[in-house]
């Protein structure tokens, strides 16, 4: 690697969670530097969260709008040359358009936008710009998720049947909103969080994960929405039958209420010949079932996982048996996404391997995935088309 990139993020000020996160796993493999950012919408905090960072006053700043300024006309080898959006989600658009407009590239959180027309435009303005765009769906950074995705594509399953996704939390069985919880707070506010509650922040998670494995989109909805908590504006559980490409029929079941749940996200994929079985919560094993044959446990960082899938062996770090999880995943989407800024530097076109983080695209399929689930949940009509 020639040189370290170097990041500017907006967000993660003091006590954010999603922030913390995003510089600990940019910073995992050595191909990124966090080198200025406007970390709250406090200036002061702002400056509370550089001073913790130990940056240099001036590469701290009080807005997004200020930091890409300032940068844009530092020299080549000092200015940042990404943004990280890691704010609530009614910032990710205008941040990540303006970033982009600026000449930075980009990797922001998800869901990407508020609305389907800003994540049309916002794809419009990626293209016009030539910079690279990541978006944070964490789940298909695991090692083993990719050796999912593989052993579809290889056809190891026969032909793909049924999907079932499970990602259940129960951290919001209580108006906790209501007693200031930062989190819980901006979360369900349409205002900050858009049309779906849990859909929008766990569900689109789920989605993107069956679509990723399968290597088939959702094309039609049948969902069920509910709000629990009273007084909730936005929806805290639901329910969802699935139709995808090539004939697959799938179950989503997504829930923040489910009280003792912490994030338990699994997901079962059945095939003519085969199935598999993933759980977040144990990551680095692979349940593999065959017919006529003894169900199989596949462990990260194995010979026969790394033969089976260059992706797998790309984004594992250590050995088998010493395990990793959700931070080496969002380092995998940032190692990735480095190194394809770095390749289009250097005149050079990225591989697949490097291409391997969700983009746009899936940025815009998720804003359509959002909207019609809750229209599905509203309309009379059993299915609903994405």
């Amino acid at each position: 690697m020639k040189r370290k990139l170097r990041m500017g993020m907006v967000g993660g000020g003091p006590g954010a969670f999603i922030g913390e996160v995003h510089r600990k796993a940019a910073r995992l493999d050595g191909k990124i530097e966090v080198a200025a950012g406007a970390f709250d919408i406090d200036p002061v905090k702002s400056r509370q969260m550089g001073e913790e960072l130990k940056l240099a006053p001036s590469r701290v700043y009080g807005n997004y709008q200020e930091m890409l300024a300032a940068e844009a006309v530092l020299p080549a080898n000092e200015r940042i040359d990404f943004v990280s959006v890691t704010t609530p989600n009614n910032w990710h658009f205008p941040i990540a358009k303006a970033a982009l407009e600026t000449g930075f590239h980009v990797m922001c959180e998800k869901p990407m936008t508020m609305t389907v027309a800003e994540a049309m435009e916002l794809k419009k303005v990626v293209e016009k710009s030539g910079k690279v765009f990541g978006l944070m769906h964490t789940y298909p950074g695991y090692p083993m998720v990719k050796l999912a995705k593989d052993l579809v594509k290889q056809g190891k399953l026969g032909k793909i049947r049924r999907v079932v996704i499970s990602y259940v939390q129960g951290w919001l069985a209580k108006a906790i909103e209501k007693d200031g919880q930062m989190q819980a707070s901006w979360r369900t506010d349409p205002k900050q969080s858009g049309a779906g509650g849990c859909v929008g922040d766990i569900g689109t998670h789920a989605a993107n994960l069956a679509e990723y494995i399968t290597g088939s989109r959702i094309t039609d909805i049948c969902a069920d929405l509910n709000s629990f908590v009273e007084g909730r504006l936005l929806d805290d559980d639901g329910n969802c039958l699935l139709r995808m490409e090539n004939g697959i029929r799938g179950v989503m079941y997504c829930s923040q209420i489910a009280v003792s749940e912490e994030n338990n996200l699994s997901i079962w994929v059945y095939g003519t010949e085969g199935g598999i079985e993933w759980h977040q919560v144990n990551p680095n094993q692979l349940v593999v079932k065959s017919i006529g044959k003894a169900t199989e446990i596949w462990e990260r960082g194995s010979d026969y996982v790394n033969n089976c899938s260059k992706a797998a062996a790309r984004s594992s770090r250590i050995p088998a048996g010493h395990p990793e999880g959700y931070l080496e995943a969002f380092a995998n989407h940032y190692s990735n996404f480095a190194d394809t800024v770095l390749a289009k530097e250097a005149g050079e076109a990225p591989d697949a391997l490097m291409l391997d983080f969700p983009g746009v695209d899936d940025g815009i399929e998720g804003m359509v995935f959002i909207g019609k689930v809750v229209e599905s949940a509203k309309s009379g009509q059993k299915w609903i088309k994405l």
